[in-house]
């Protein structure tokens, strides 16, 4: 049931995130939105207000850790408790390794791991001590095959991959029931194209995107899914491509 759930959404305020956190408030969950831009999520709870749900929002960058914290925090004092994460925050600035665009590298690694790992260790002690909880991450096709010109991004959508696994296994082990789920989106138009600074990468990605390239309600259906299965359930690999992407 998703009703009634608290789930806080990390990179809440455009594409994938922005229309998760509305699919899942139309279904009766309680949705608490983290991003840095603080005028597009005041815009996505104003919308979500409009039309009935409960929404907040605080203003969060996911590579500092005591950020993601009161993002949990707020959760917590606004409705209650937390019963799912969404860790979907990531940035993909796509080149060849030889073009060593060394800073964009790093940034990958902090956005995509670090702030990944933060959404984990805001969340776990809660859900270790209440025997509950649901982890869910966006990882990327790039994350189960590997791509020329998405060396560091894919490999950390691997990472993702690997940690999401070991939670999964670590939590059966332990008896703690954190569920997890991972998504291996494919071609979905969000603002990740954005974030392409190398010029042949980006023209390629651009105009393979407009060939094939699919909204990101896709993932959110997927999102919803999930996380309207039973205690018991545990979906836990999704890999979404557009129909005409090979």
């Amino acid at each position: 049931m998703i009703k009634d759930k608290v789930v806080v959404i990390t990179g809440a305020s455009s594409g994938i995130g922005e229309a998760t956190a509305k699919l899942l408030a139309k279904n009766g969950a309680k949705v608490v939105l983290g991003a840095r831009r603080e005028n597009r999520l005041q815009e996505i709870v104003d919308d979500i207000k409009k039309t009935g749900g409960q929404a907040t929002y605080k203003v969060t960058d996911v590579r500092d850790a005591d950020e993601v914290t009161a993002l949990v925090k707020l959760a917590k004092t606004e409705f209650g408790g937390l019963d799912v994460i969404y860790n979907n925050a990531g940035i993909m600035p796509s080149s060849p390794i030889s073009a060593l665009h060394t800073k964009e590298w790093n940034d990958m690694i902090d956005i995509n791991i670090k702030g990944v790992l933060n959404g984990v260790a805001a969340v776990m002690p809660d859900f270790v001590k209440n025997k509950a909880g649901h982890i869910i991450t966006t990882s990327s096709v790039a994350g189960i095959k590997s791509f020329t010109g998405a060396g560091v991004y894919g490999a950390t959508k691997f990472a993702v991959r690997n940690l999401m696994e070991v939670i999964r296994m670590e939590s059966a082990q332990e008896g703690t029931n954190i569920r997890t789920t991972t998504l291996y989106p494919a071609a979905i138009n969000t603002e990740l194209l954005h974030t392409i600074t190398d010029s042949d990468t980006k023209k390629n990605m651009d105009d393979f995107y407009k060939q094939v390239g699919i909204s990101p309600a896709a993932i959110a259906r997927v999102v919803n899914f999930a996380v309207d299965q039973p205690e018991d359930v545990n979906v836990n690999e999704f890999t979404i491509y557009p129909t005409k992407q090979m």
